[in-house]
């Protein structure tokens, strides 16, 4: 089986090679490019890249040019690297059809996560681990879909990946400390407490199986079935 290409872009070669030897380690083909410009030549020569990660701030043609010019041509992900933490550039990023946001510094380890996400979503990469299943909560990662007794149920991304782990850590009481760090991952400056925001409304969508989801006073949640 051929490896999948990333291209990663960035005008800082150490943080190319940081991310490449991560992503060469998980057996992904890398292609590296240092600003705007040669991203573009590559990712048109290529034709076969299966995602992209680039860096906002770029000589030549910034990240933002390069994702605006993928987009009309090309539906391949696209992860978007800011020094900024900035919530005006993060929702730009999404209207230009960005997949992911992930802002510097950030842990290689997480990026990879990342990565491996949005390629199991777009179905370029399997898993043998795509149903989990709760009481009567059924969650399908390749069709990124969640059922209740058979009925669909529309979730947000961001809660899909909530409940997803809530249910891979069932029974584990959670800190909203760990839980911003696993779905939100770590470099994420928000109040821990938009954790609760997310869980009510979570379990508002759950309806009677949002009582999975339990307060653990003073900490953060857990997500238990009963028997």
């Amino acid at each position: 089986m051929e490896k999948l290409k990333i291209l990663v872009v960035d005008d800082e070669s150490r943080m190319r090679k940081l991310v490449r030897d991560f992503l060469v380690r998980q057996d992904y083909e890398v292609l590296e490019a240092g600003d705007g410009e040669e991203a573009l030549d590559i990712f048109y020569r290529e034709k076969d890249i299966a995602l992209l990660i680039l860096d906002v701030m770029m000589p030549k043609m910034n990240g933002w040019e390069v994702c605006r010019e993928v987009r009309e041509n090309s539906k391949v992900p696209i992860i978007m690297l800011t020094a900024k933490s900035d919530e005006s550039d993060e929702l730009m990023g999404f209207d230009l059809g960005v997949d992911e946001y992930i802002s510097k510094p950030f842990s290689p380890k997480i990026l990879v996560a990342r990565v491996e996400a949005i390629l199991r979503r777009t179905n370029q990469i399997g898993d043998s681990s795509q149903i989990k299943k709760a009481g009567l909560i059924v969650l399908d990662k390749t069709a990124h879909e969640v059922t209740i007794d058979g009925k669909s149920v529309e979730l947000s991304f961001k809660e899909f990946e909530l409940l997803e782990y809530f249910m891979d850590n069932q029974g584990i009481a959670l800190s909203r400390e760990r839980i911003l760090n696993s779905v939100w991952n770590y470099d994420y400056f928000g109040d821990a407490r938009t954790i609760d925001t997310h869980v009510k409304k979570l379990r508002s969508k759950l309806g009677k199986q949002g009582e999975y989801i339990k307060t653990v006073w003073g900490m953060g949640y857990k997500f238990e079935v009963e028997a």
